[in-house]
């Protein structure tokens, strides 16, 4: 490969992870003057403007672009994560951030692979294909022919990571100041969790071996291979995917059963592994997938990974079948699995609305529309509501696991809702699901982790 290009230059990439700094420190600032003003209004029995206030905090955050962006993602389908007006702001911040120029990306390239890394590749794109929060992903060919995405880590991200998760403690304590409905403490650890493990482009590369093995007979979804002996930490090389993003395909004016045909192809590539393997892919956003020209699905990131124990996943059946046959004893049965410690007949009615808000379009043995029962403004209501019995029974403590298993329904949700998909989502669910059995799960996710060197996690 050509080195013609050494003598370009770049924007000063030092200043401008500098500046990234300084704002960071702007927004330390504003995050402690809005928790005192909150706190303030509180005390003195003031309203509150949230907001103005959230507009304020957006401001301070909007420079950032950083990974705060994904966690804002997540907290927008968790009923009062954190209030509306804060959820709402974030999501207005733009997920891609500034892409860096080729001085940086040798630099980086160099550190990663070696002083020799363009003879190993057959050419390289100088301009990043796309940008995100973490880092770039660059077009390149090997040797042998093949076309991989290269996705390069930006400069001091583990940096940039700890000061948006300190920014996260910081928007969590605000809320717990004027309200107990929800005890975020292990939705805060799970994020945090889950963000520091997308620094490990090995531990993603792991993952995706992980998701080739789950749907290896799903002829509906693929995965990409990852190419070992040039990935780092900081370096991803995958194979590239060609495929359409979500919004051209509904800009093509699709009919009815090539919406249908998505929808149940992106059911399959979340689920399947979920329920046959305790793996949940817990970023459904739009970046994440594309769709080939049968309509099948290209999966393409896989940094936000959850692997659940056996008994959780079973749990999760479990109170389906509470909901469908009205029992309630199996219904407090599945939430004290889940990690509800004792929880009251009163907070078991509390936690049903919202469990029948996500478990609705599965409970009804018919073709059926999405917003029958989960449209955006019904689940705001529904929110609401839930919200206000929380408060009034005491609140609850979620446990960590529900972040992840709640984003992915909700966003799903999402997805179909825009599709406008007419399915019985009751008969597609029952024939994955099946006669369930925690062993064979177990056996199959213990095969599963041990082909690709990943641990099951302790919660």
């Amino acid at each position: 490969m050509s080195n013609d290009d050494d003598d370009y230059t770049a924007p000063n990439e030092d200043n401008r992870f500098g500046g990234r700094v300084r704002r960071y420190a702007k927004v330390g600032a504003s995050a402690g003057k809005l928790a005192a003003r909150l706190a303030t209004g509180k005390m003195f029995g003031g309203d509150i403007d949230h907001a103005k206030y959230a507009a304020e905090l957006t401001s301070a955050l909007g420079g950032l672009k950083g990974p705060l962006m994904k966690v804002a993602q997540i907290l927008s389908t968790i009923p009062d994560a954190l209030p509306k007006e804060y959820t709402q702001a974030l999501a207005t911040l733009q997920a891609d951030a500034p892409s860096m120029g080729w001085l940086f990306v040798k630099r980086r390239m160099r550190t990663e692979l070696g002083a020799g890394w363009q003879e190993r590749f057959g050419d390289f794109s100088h301009e990043a294909v796309a940008a995100a929060s973490l880092g770039q992903v660059h077009r390149a060919t090997l040797d042998d022919g093949r076309t991989v995405a290269c996705k390069l880590q930006y400069p001091d991200m583990s940096a940039t990571v700890e000061a948006d998760l300190k920014q996260l403690r910081a928007a969590f304590a605000i809320y717990r100041r004027y309200d107990s409905a929800i005890d975020a403490e292990n939705i805060q650890l799970e994020l945090t969790a889950r963000l520091r493990e997308e620094l490990d482009y090995e531990r993603e590369a792991r993952n995706m071996l992980l998701y080739r093995h789950m749907l290896a007979d799903e002829d509906c979804v693929h995965v990409p291979e990852p190419v070992l002996d040039l990935t780092t930490k900081r370096l991803l090389t995958m194979t590239w995917q060609t495929g359409q993003k979500f919004q051209k395909f509904l800009d093509s004016d699709p009919s009815q059963d090539s919406r249908n045909q998505v929808a149940l192809n992106m059911f399959r590539a979340w689920y399947v592994p979920f329920y046959r393997y305790g793996a949940i892919h817990g970023d459904p956003h739009l970046g994440n997938y594309t769709l080939r020209d049968d309509l099948s699905v290209n999966l393409l990131d896989f940094g936000c990974i959850r692997i659940f124990q056996p008994e959780f996943v079973n749990a999760v059946i479990t109170l389906y079948e509470a909901l469908r046959d009205k029992d309630e004893e199996k219904a407090v049965a599945a939430y004290q699995s889940w990690g509800f410690e004792n929880p009251s007949r009163e907070l078991i009615d509390v936690l049903n609305i919202w469990a029948g808000f996500v478990y609705g379009p599965i409970l009804d043995d018919r073709e059926r529309r999405m917003d029958e029962t989960n449209s955006v403004a019904y689940g705001a209501e529904v929110a609401g509501r839930v919200h206000r019995e929380l408060r009034r029974v005491g609140g609850v403590k979620p446990p960590r696991e529900f972040v992840l298993v709640d984003r992915a329904a909700v966003g799903l949700g999402a997805v179909f809702l825009r599709l406008d998909a007419h399915l019985n989502w009751y008969q597609i669910f029952n024939d994955l699901v099946g006669d369930f059995d925690a062993g064979v799960l177990t056996r199959n996710q213990d095969a599963a982790l041990g082909a690709v060197g990943l641990d099951r996690p302790e919660n």
